[in-house]
């Protein structure tokens, strides 16, 4: 049996992150015991303690068809760990900066973010001293 399904990445798990719960959606019929030792031996981490709550699927509506159906439900686990310990795949990407000049020689700080799908994203942050102020811009790269 597959205890773990996947990870939950909402705003709230990775706000969780930061004090070491960690959220991930698991098999039905697993219970806690056997959620901490998959967690444990999967991710190499000490599991402190697991809360876990059944999730009901929502009744939805299709457009055209004027139909109703249900989607399926799930089971959350909320796996907490001790303080040394990390899981590396709710971690947040760090910031870089790099120093660009333009054509006109002008000194740009750039400060670039790579989100949770590896994608790079350029933020341009100062223009230089002297420079107009229509050289501040944003540029978003990525695939």
């Amino acid at each position: 049996m597959i205890v773990i399904k996947r990870p939950i990445i909402t705003e709230k798990s990775m706000e969780l992150a930061k004090v070491h719960q960690y959220t991930f959606e698991v098999d039905k019929k697993a219970n806690k015991a056997a959620i901490a030792k998959a967690v444990a031996g999967k991710f190499n981490v000490k599991v402190i303690s697991v809360k876990t709550l059944n999730v009901k699927g929502e009744v939805k509506s299709q457009r055209r068809v004027r139909k109703l159906y249900k989607t399926t439900g799930y089971k959350k686990a909320i796996v907490q760990t001790g303080k040394q310990t990390k899981i590396p795949l709710f971690e947040t990407p760090k910031e870089e900066e790099a120093v660009v000049t333009t054509a006109e020689a002008e000194p740009i700080k750039l400060k670039e973010k790579k989100d949770i799908l590896g994608r790079t994203k350029v933020k341009v942050e100062k223009s230089a001293v002297g420079a107009a102020p229509t050289t501040q811009r944003k540029v978003i790269t990525g695939k």
